[in-house]
């Protein structure tokens, strides 16, 4: 049975016609205790099916751990988006419910490889000396975690030192522990700087240079 119905694959259609470079979704998938794994490469599929500049490869990350580590892949499920080099793009886990929306932005973002930042913003991250990794916890129930989702991924775009992982939390829970995850979005910075809900870029620069201070 497919996952997106007529209407939305219309919707995505549209929203990925455009693309000026090829995307590759590079999927990690384990064969035991992951719920959502057939249900994360079936979703990539069936985008890839509408957009002949979007293509699938699957791993199992227990077997391909030279592939996992190549791509900075620690944990699985997880999908890499990569477009004509790798911006830094991350999804852990499966990107349903409002986080669809994360996942066909960061595919466009891959695909034109260009942020949309203002123009102070992509100063300062032309400025960066040392790498910056963004988690941003979120729910596929969560109106708000694809705007703090996009962000990081704008950012990662932006600059190579950037890395920009999107983690759904409650399939991840260990990690949302040891991060104290009590609400989503939450962005973290190099582990320590902590930015709660769908913060504007000043307020994600603001945590970045604390983090590397």
């Amino acid at each position: 049975m497919a996952l997106l119905n007529e209407e939305i694959l219309q919707n995505v259609t549209e929203m990925l016609s455009d693309m000026p470079n090829a995307v590759k979704l590079v999927i990690f998938t384990k064969s035991k205790d992951c719920e959502y794994c057939p249900q994360i490469v079936q979703l990539a599929e069936e985008v890839a099916a509408v957009s002949d500049k979007v293509t699938v490869e699957t791993h199992n990350f227990d077997a391909a751990q030279d592939e996992a580590a190549a791509l900075n892949i620690e944990m699985a499920p997880a999908i890499a988006i990569l477009g004509e080099k790798d911006y830094g793009l991350r999804f852990y886990g499966i990107p349903s419910g409002y986080e669809f929306s994360t996942l066909l932005h960061g595919i466009q973002k891959a695909s034109v490889g260009i942020s949309d930042l203002d123009e102070s913003t992509q100063a300062f991250l032309g400025s960066l000396k040392k790498p910056v990794h963004l988690q941003v916890f979120v729910t596929p129930t969560c109106p708000y975690c694809p705007r703090a989702a996009v962000l990081a991924y704008e950012m990662a775009t932006e600059s190579d030192l950037v890395h920009a992982e999107v983690v759904e939390s409650m399939e991840f829970q260990e990690l949302a522990t040891e991060f104290n995850v009590m609400g989503v979005p939450l962005s973290i910075v190099n582990g320590k700087e902590r930015v709660e809900g769908a913060a504007p870029p000043e307020m994600i620069v603001k945590a970045i240079k604390a983090a590397l201070a």
